[in-house]
């Protein structure tokens, strides 16, 4: 596993993290293999660990702390998310500075840690970032109960905002194949210091045919949700089958290996349920693509714009 600096908050993280969310975090999912998983991860040398107070219904987070229980957790860097939480099947949505605080401290007690390496805002409007909250984050810093802030937005309006805004080191935002624009967002945010983390590096797995992905209940939830609210990148993702057919590397790998060919990417966050998977993904840390792949990848991004 290679490593990257998180920006310039003196923190260093592996270059592939592991995303705890979804399918992960629900009981329909046995617990031991979801364990299973965070533990060959840190055998395997990832540092970084994501998830966030309102995922897989409120549950990810205690189930993050329970198997991180007895690890060393020397090194690791674990990231979560507040201004959202779940609640009567919903999501809900408060950035208050009050209740951002009491979001963080829950969370400790969930992840059973003294201290989260970074705590990131949940998908904010430029509006909810008052100054108010900006001190109150700044607070959490102060206490020692956060050693980084950052920003977890789809919203390039409100990356660009946060990337002025001091009190934050570090952005999340949507990059892989299918999200090449987003290039001069992170080569902005890497200039003013800020570390650049890669949500959804494998595109959902939205480039790989749909038949190599249903082999078990998991897939046809993740099959089922991205017909209800991705079709579009269904859509895009079908023109980069090609990546599935490559030599020497698997997909996933060639995905991974795009989002990481960017030195402004300090990690690129996957989520997994399966073991097969998780060390197939692992192993792209330090790979490299060939320069006709990396071609027909922009060929192709040129064509889908």
């Amino acid at each position: 596993m290679l490593y990257r600096p998180l920006g310039r908050t003196g923190l260093s993280v592996s270059e592939i993290g592991l995303g705890c969310a979804s399918f992960w975090g629900k009981p329909a999912f046995d617990e031991r293999l979801a364990r299973e998983l965070v533990h060959v991860a840190i055998e395997a040398g990832v540092t970084f660990f994501d998830t966030g107070a309102s995922y897989s219904a409120g549950q990810a987070e205690p189930r993050l702390g329970r198997a991180l229980e007895g690890c060393a957790a020397d090194g690791l860097v674990i990231a979560t998310k507040a201004g959202t939480f779940a609640g009567g099947g919903r999501i809900g949505r408060d950035f208050s500075p009050a209740a951002v605080v009491a979001s963080a401290e829950t969370s400790l007690r969930n992840l059973r840690i003294e201290s989260l390496g970074l705590l990131q805002l949940h998908g904010p409007d430029i509006t909810d970032i008052t100054d108010e909250l900006r001190a109150a984050l700044s607070g959490l810093k102060a206490r020692g109960l956060v050693r980084a802030l950052g920003v977890n937005s789809f919203d390039p309006a409100v990356i660009d905002h946060v990337i002025g805004l001091p009190e934050f080191d570090a952005v999340m935002i949507d990059y892989n194949v299918l999200r090449p624009e987003r290039e001069p967002l992170m080569a902005r945010a890497v200039e003013a210091g800020k570390g650049v983390l890669a949500g959804m590096p494998l595109a959902m797995g939205h480039t790989a045919p749909p038949v190599r992905r249903l082999r078990g209940p998991q897939d046809i939830w993740y099959l089922a949700r991205a017909l209800v609210r991705h079709r579009a990148e269904l859509t895009r993702g079908a023109r980069f089958r090609f990546l599935h057919d490559l030599e020497g590397m698997s997909g996933s790998q060639a995905a991974l290996a795009y989002v990481l060919a960017r030195p402004d990417v300090s990690c690129a966050v996957m989520g997994t349920t399966r073991l097969s998977h998780l060390t197939e993904n692992i192993r792209a840390s330090g790979m490299g693509l060939p320069a006709e792949v990396m071609a027909r990848i922009r060929a192709t991004q040129a064509l889908a714009s």
